[in-house]
């Protein structure tokens, strides 16, 4: 493992801002999820009190789970040295060392774990609570709720199904937090949510498939069996390409089920234009981590078109 060198953060709001960056708070992509589901829902439960409750409870229990994977997942970093390796400080701000607290040596391991196992007691305490507040009893959003904490607090940590070929599917579930709280809030699912449902699990998924394509090498010394580290360089640019066809083809399929407008594709163009330069971006010229950070501004920007989309499909 290499070393590192030791900065101790200084008073409570020193030590706040480090345990932020453990948990990755500024990454929030995911717990805008809550806005779609939201704007998904049918008039009458727009406004109902129960409504609020428990897509607040969902996003704050997620925000735990987040966090606990992602502290878990550094902790695993530190240890077999691929963090280390991975977060080199020539990518700059495109690979932000800062924000890896374990390398810094601004926390200990022991610190991380503590905390990585607190987040994931408070995200199960919240999801409880949003699961026994909910308007529908849903035994399926139950045992998926209780599926993703156990396996996202497993991606590289005790049991690593990140390192055991399970990666990438771990890396869809986002897309659950727009389904689940909407089967808690109507006991439904609608193919317009089912289709949300697989678009934010997409733009999750094409995020980390760039990560993991720089991460490839260090990922292959610490062990981690993933579609990158499994596969020649051309034949995983063929797979992702391959996985950026799934977001239209969904579209598509989703258009000819009858579950969406056709005029939903009009507002998804200013997406897949940006999509098509993370692709040329990562795939040609080989700018993996620009293709990256094209893919956390896509998911930011897919929301409010996602939005805009339900409000114009069920509240007009």
């Amino acid at each position: 493992m290499s070393a590192v060198s030791t900065v101790s953060p200084s008073g409570v709001t020193g030590r706040l801002r480090v345990y932020a960056k453990l948990g990755k708070l500024s990454f929030y992509d995911y717990y805008l999820a809550a806005f779609v589901v939201w704007t998904a829902l049918p008039g009458a439960l727009l406004w109902d009190g129960r409504t609020w409750s428990v897509l607040l409870l969902h996003t704050v229990g997620y925000v735990g789970v987040v966090a606990a994977t992602v502290a878990l997942d550094d902790v695993t970093g530190i240890r077999d040295g691929s963090d280390a390796r991975n977060y080199s400080p020539e990518d700059g701000t495109l690979r932000d060392r800062s924000r890896k607290p374990l390398l810094s040596g601004a926390l200990t391991v022991r610190q991380a774990e503590l905390f990585g196992w607190g987040a994931a007691v408070w995200g199960a305490v919240f999801w409880g609570i949003a699961l026994a507040v909910a308007p529908e009893r849903s035994l399926w959003a139950f045992v998926t709720l209780a599926a993703v904490l156990a396996s996202n607090v497993q991606y590289s940590y005790g049991l690593k199904i990140s390192y055991r070929g399970g990666q990438e599917l771990i890396l869809l579930t986002p897309g659950l937090a727009v389904l689940v709280p909407y089967v808690l809030l109507t006991g439904e699912a609608t193919g317009l949510v089912v289709l949300e449902t697989c678009l934010v699990g997409l733009w999750s998924l094409l995020v980390s498939l760039y990560s993991n394509m720089n991460d490839v090498e260090g990922d292959r010394l610490a062990g981690r069996r993933n579609l990158a580290t499994r596969s020649s360089a051309a034949g995983y640019r063929r797979m992702v390409a391959a996985i950026h066809l799934l977001e239209p083809a969904a579209l598509v399929a989703a258009i000819a089920l009858d579950a969406v407008p056709v005029w939903f594709a009009a507002l998804a163009l200013p997406l897949w234009a940006v999509r098509a330069r993370q692709a040329h971006a990562g795939l040609v010229r080989g700018d993996v981590l620009v293709a990256r950070v094209l893919g956390m501004k896509l998911h930011r920007w897919g929301v409010p078109v996602l939005v805009a989309a339900n409000v114009l499909a069920l509240h007009t």
